[in-house]
């Protein structure tokens, strides 16, 4: 009986031991800490990552604007190191294992959207750096030293991921099997992903042009295949099928608006990048865009004349910027536009704007048949219109101003599509090198506050517009414009050896600079 008792009181106090040691390990359990996420929610994450802002640096390097004080910053193109966007590339990866454990099959919606993400994200990167970790950084192992890809291998392999997208997108399409959850943008539309999908193919396409001879590529054969099959290649047919980020009053505010008016209002002007082309061809997007020049206004100049518009130019030095702007030489911003409330206009990502002028653009280099004038025509239009403008009275509301006074009135800008495009500068000249400047500079004006840093990557590409600013005091780098970013400082650290063999491999020695010219601009 003695030794049962003591068995009894040794297995009851095993048990107790092993209670309290499992009750310690389950403390160890962070329960804010989830083991797995639904994927609608791994979507929303990965959808909120890619937002490109505008009003900000980006599109000051877009030169849309300049900014004539120096607290608020300056107008040079002062990047060193780039972002980069491998934690949402890890989201991506998650969001394709938790939809796989939901819905019990490799193909559904989710693994169809990942492959556009990967697209979109490796694109992004390799615009501004060249060279990427990509087949290694995707093993889905931590790696710290993974090997580069090219920058052409990881152009291969986002046209893949694109024509997979595309693929899957249409079988889950034919089967009914579509539904998802968690899209900020299009509404859990799979068929409106599609369009996306392939309209951005276009976009990556027409950014290869200098390898347009490249077999491996095939870029015009892939092109053509887009345009002349759009039953198994939808793209955008409207501006309602943009991609684009939209913002509320309450939570998500438009980056101008009445909380920041006396915060920047007036430190910040347009550029004359785009207020010059405008004013060459007397288009009415300006007066939507741009108020007049105060000094402009009292030399007597209405208020509508095109000539009392006045942009600074970003390769001025900030000194004579600031001293000018105070002078009221420039043109502000419109701030009744921009201002007046909370969401004065969604801001588009990826969208039909741009890609009529892909489309045209490819047309004119002879990638496929078809008239590149149309789509040249539809892209102005398209443009013009999303601020509304049509043929016949216009209504637009300025705000004119007389020191530390403003006032706004309306006024009517009449319009005629057909006078406007009778113009020399605007009637396309045909499939030509002025035709092709006419579609790049148009193309320009089209991505005003939208699609990132497109409109930097068009004129580094091909140099239009013309008259972008090449250089000055006022852009920094010692007056030359930087034609690509570094690798971030963890390159350096952790993954030498093959950051080493990459810059090499690619600039053709042993270290990288910001003017060092990409692959895909050679």
């Amino acid at each position: 009986m003695k030794n049962k008792n003591i068995y009894t009181v040794f297995v009851f106090g095993l048990v107790l031991l092993l209670s309290s040691c499992q009750s310690f390990q389950e403390l160890e359990v962070n329960p804010n800490v989830p083991v797995s996420s639904p994927p609608n929610l791994v979507l929303n994450a990965v959808q909120n990552s890619f937002n490109e802002r505008p009003w900000g640096k980006e599109t000051r390097w877009n030169q849309f604007y300049t900014i004539n004080y120096n607290y608020y910053g300056n107008n040079e193109y002062d990047w060193t190191t780039s972002g980069t966007y491998f934690d949402a590339l890890k989201n991506v990866i998650k969001m394709e294992e938790e939809a796989k454990k939901v819905t019990g099959k490799d193909l559904n919606p989710y693994s169809a959207l990942g492959k556009f993400f990967k697209a979109y994200f490796f694109v992004w990167m390799t615009q501004r750096l060249g060279d990427l970790p990509m087949n290694d950084a995707l093993k889905g192992t931590e790696n710290m030293t993974p090997k580069y890809n090219s920058q052409k291998e990881v152009y291969l392999q986002s046209l893949k991921w694109l024509d997979e997208a595309n693929d899957d997108m249409g079988k889950l399409i034919a089967s009914g099997d579509v539904f998802f959850q968690g899209d900020i943008y299009l509404g859990n539309n799979l068929r409106q992903w599609q369009k996306v999908v392939n309209t951005f193919k276009l976009r990556v396409l027409v950014s290869l042009s200098k390898k347009e001879s490249d077999a491996d590529l095939n870029i015009k054969t892939r092109f053509a295949e887009v345009l002349n099959n759009p039953t198994k290649f939808p793209i955008m047919a409207s501006m309602s099928d943009n991609l684009a980020y939209k913002y509320n009053n309450t939570y998500n505010k438009y980056p101008l608006n009445p909380d920041n008016f006396g915060f920047d209002a007036t430190r910040q002007q347009m550029s004359s990048t785009n207020i010059d082309i405008l004013k060459s061809i007397q288009d009415p997007r300006i007066f939507y865009i741009a108020e007049p020049a105060e000094a402009q206004i009292k030399k007597g100049l209405a208020q509508t004349d095109f000539a009392a518009f006045v942009g600074a130019s970003p390769a001025e030095s900030l000194d004579d910027m600031s001293t000018k702007a105070l002078n009221g030489q420039y043109s502000f911003i419109n701030r009744n536009r921009y201002y007046r409330n909370y969401t004065p206009e969604n801001t588009i990502q990826i969208g039909y704007i741009e890609m009529c002028f892909n489309i045209a653009e490819a047309l004119n280099r002879g990638w496929a048949a078809g008239t590149a004038e149309e789509w040249y025509v539809k892209g102005i239009q398209a443009s013009q219109g999303f601020f509304d403008i049509k043929n016949g009275d216009n209504t637009v509301v300025l705000e004119t101003r007389n020191g530390a006074n403003a006032s706004s009135a309306s006024y009517t800008v009449k319009f005629n599509w057909a006078d406007f495009y009778a113009q020399a500068a605007v009637k396309y000249a045909g499939n030509n090198a002025k035709g092709l400047e006419q579609i790049l500079t148009q193309k320009y004006l089209g991505f005003f506050m939208n699609s990132g840093m497109e409109a930097f990557y068009n004129w580094r590409r091909t140099g239009y517009p013309a008259n972008f600013a090449k250089g000055g005091p006022g852009t920094g780098n010692s007056g030359v414009i930087p034609r690509r970013w570094l690798y971030p400082n963890s390159e350096r650290i952790y993954n030498e050896t093959n950051y080493k063999v990459s810059v090499q491999s690619q600039f053709g020695k042993a270290s990288e600079s910001v003017n060092d010219e990409l692959w895909i601009l050679k």
